[in-house]
């Protein structure tokens, strides 16, 4: 009983296991389709074992939408909870739970697979190149991040979710205060994904340096991939601090060392630091790469090439740098004195200089341009006030002296959604309406597409700017419930009901995609948005290969230039093109790396040996396999490039 107890069975709650059904039966469904309809060979040879960076994108994008669902219910779960004073919809504990696995969720498993799938998808086209620099890799990277979400996700209903928040600060994330294996999961299924995330900045970085197009100067690169490769910088700054500090804990929680405890020479400051080192340049691996899908809709939108284009690499990089000395504004209230506040102080102000510098070259792109208003482009316009906004209520939370009053209040959650809501997820929102007929061969309903806007943004505004209000008047954040007399009901319900709203907007994107999938038109040319980068070049749908022939790359408005100025972009002869071939070795590794993390969550130590072995069994056999990969025919390419022009 002692061995089941761990397992959280049985279960006090009726839900979880309602859960654990609809789990179970979503499975069944899936494998019984799958089986009836004879695509158990066409998954594992087109989607599965794929090196194609396309694909792995597009499995990065379904899976980043995936997880705005699930992370979303737990927003609505929480914002009900709080609707109304003194509300018993969840208890402490499973308040606590929720909130924890909310902003592991949003971040970490929706956000970042978001970017992935667009650097995936768009970065090797954007370049002229045919692939990433390391296929196999970024097919691993892929797979280690969606069973490291996975192993997040079931713990819902295996032995209990996440408590101690998405910061998981130690005492509180210790076994002391945390006895359950719910922190567990936390360490262990964000490590697995972190060395997903760190060997795609890897790759990212070898694919840019090397493999442009011969002509294509790093000034001449289009502002979404020069986005890409400053936040990969980042992530190769950053992200093994967070594997350190991931490692730390876990040895603290499993075998008993002290690292972060506040005893035995412990210092529980010691993981605030390493988290918030990681943490903080985090929000600009987000926002960096939405950025630049802005320039890129931006200056599409607006008829008008990138308004100075090198003051905005020059920002990227200028915040880069500054995001990394930033990370103890998250203490201005655990004593750290009036030296170190001050330098942070100055520090996190000064990113809203070249911050500030971006956005008047938006601005300024828009001045005079003809601009049309497409979904993208009215996403990309509505991100800038709100933005703007989330920008100024950062300057307050700046000053460490006021920061006293707004840090542990309902004030911050405002300001961190109005950063990252506008900034990532109206990125993503019109980054995924922009490409999508580039990545399925068919345009979204625009109709639609702006009623979702529309009830996105007012839902934003109406769900999170009463918190600013609230926050200033005192409601604690992480809070479950709050008394009648403070009098934040009114205010609460209304947060409430713009979540809700928002809940409908998401709802609404869900059938723009049914919708368009049944009746949007398949005969839409390569460049259905008259673009001005070089992956709307290439036919629609992409080949394999991308391109037959290698781009001659003018300006970093390269497709522009082609349509307009009469520049010549492919030219030369049609030669064999190398290709590497699929693997199911990534698959196979990620599946193990799962059975590993969940050995080690539940002190399971021959499953845990036993799945060492088999990770050590797959490095082997990688590097004693000879593998050369394939070429494409000309006869071959010839024959689709026929077809696709047929198509297109």
């Amino acid at each position: 009983m002692d061995f089941l107890h761990r397992f959280a069975v049985p279960n006090p709650s009726i839900a979880i296991y309602a859960s654990m059904v609809a789990i179970g039966l979503t499975v069944v469904a899936i494998f019984a389709g799958l089986t009836y309809f004879k695509k158990w060979g066409y998954l594992w040879r087109e989607w599965l074992t794929t090196v194609d960076h396309k694909r792995i994108g597009i499995m990065y994008l379904i899976s980043a939408l995936i997880m705005l669902f699930r992370g979303g219910v737990d927003a609505i779960m929480m914002r009900a909870q709080l609707a109304v004073p003194e509300n018993k919809l969840m208890d402490a504990q499973h308040y606590n739970e929720v909130f924890s696995t909310h902003g592991v969720i949003m971040l970490l498993f929706m956000a970042m697979p978001f970017i992935f799938a667009f650097m995936n998808y768009l970065v090797p086209l954007q370049i002229g190149a045919r692939d990433v620099a390391f296929p196999r890799l970024n097919a691993l990277s892929f797979w280690l991040f969606f069973f490291g979400a996975m192993l997040l996700n079931i713990s819902f209903v295996v032995g209990g979710s996440p408590d101690a928040g998405w910061t998981s600060y130690f005492p509180l994330a210790g076994n002391e205060l945390s006895p359950s294996v719910g922190t567990n999961y936390y360490m262990f299924a964000i490590q697995i994904s972190g060395l997903g995330s760190l060997m795609t900045g890897i790759n990212m970085i070898t694919t840019i340096i090397k493999m442009r197009a011969p002509s294509m100067t790093l000034m001449k690169m289009p502002m979404f991939t020069w986005s890409t490769l400053v936040a990969n910088l980042i992530i190769v700054t950053v992200f093994p601090v967070l594997t350190v500090a991931l490692a730390m804990g876990s040895m603290d929680r499993l075998f008993g060392t002290h690292f972060f405890s506040t005893t035995n020479g412990g210092m529980d400051m010691l993981w605030a630091n390493l988290f918030w080192v990681w943490g903080h340049p985090e929000v600009y691996i987000l926002v960096l790469p939405a950025f630049g899908l802005y320039s890129e809709i931006i200056s599409t939108f607006a008829g008008r090439n990138l308004y100075g284009y090198k003051s905005m690499v020059a920002s990227m990089v200028i915040i880069s740098a500054l995001s990394c000395l930033v990370w103890a504004h998250h203490f201005f209230t655990m004593g750290q004195g009036p030296t170190a506040n001050s330098f942070f102080s100055i520090t996190t102000m000064a990113i809203s200089v070249p911050t500030g510098v971006k956005m008047f070259n938006w601005l300024f792109t828009l001045w005079k341009g003809k601009i049309r208003f497409t979904v993208p482009m009215l996403y990309s316009i509505g991100f800038i006030p709100l933005f703007v906004i989330g920008g100024m209520t950062g300057v307050m939370l700046a000053m460490s002296a006021a920061d006293y009053q707004y840090h542990n209040t309902m004030f911050l959650v405002a300001h961190f959604h109005n950063v990252i809501i506008p900034g990532v997820v109206f990125a993503m929102l019109a980054g995924l309406t922009y490409y999508w007929p580039k990545m399925f061969g068919f345009m979204l309903n625009e109709r639609i597409g702006k009623w979702a806007f529309w009830l996105l943004s007012i839902g934003f505004c109406l769900a999170f700017f009463p918190m600013y209000i609230t926050g200033l008047d005192g409601q604690a954040r992480r809070m479950y419930t709050y008394s009648e007399a403070t009098g934040y009901g009114a205010l609460n319900m209304v947060s409430f009901v713009g979540a809700g709203i928002m809940a409908i907007s998401f709802a609404i994107i869900v059938y723009n995609v049914y919708y368009s999938v049944r009746y949007s038109p398949r005969n839409i040319s390569a460049d259905p948005w008259d673009a001005r980068s070089l992956e709307w070049s290439t036919h629609t749908p992409v080949p394999e290969y991308n391109f037959a022939i290698t781009p001659n790359v003018a300006s970093s408005q390269a497709f522009w230039d082609t349509k307009k100025k009469g520049h010549q972009l492919f030219s030369g002869e049609l030669e064999k093109i190398h290709m590497p071939n699929n693997s199911g070795i990534p698959f196979i590794m990620g599946a193990i790396f799962f059975v590993w993390g969940f050995s080690f969550i539940f002190s399971l130590w021959i499953p845990a040996i036993i799945s060492t072995i088999a990770i050590l069994a797959c490095l082997v056999l990688r590097s004693f396999e000879v593998d050369h990969g394939r070429y494409i025919s000309v006869k071959e390419i010839e024959e689709t490039e026929i077809k696709l022009r047929g198509v297109n």
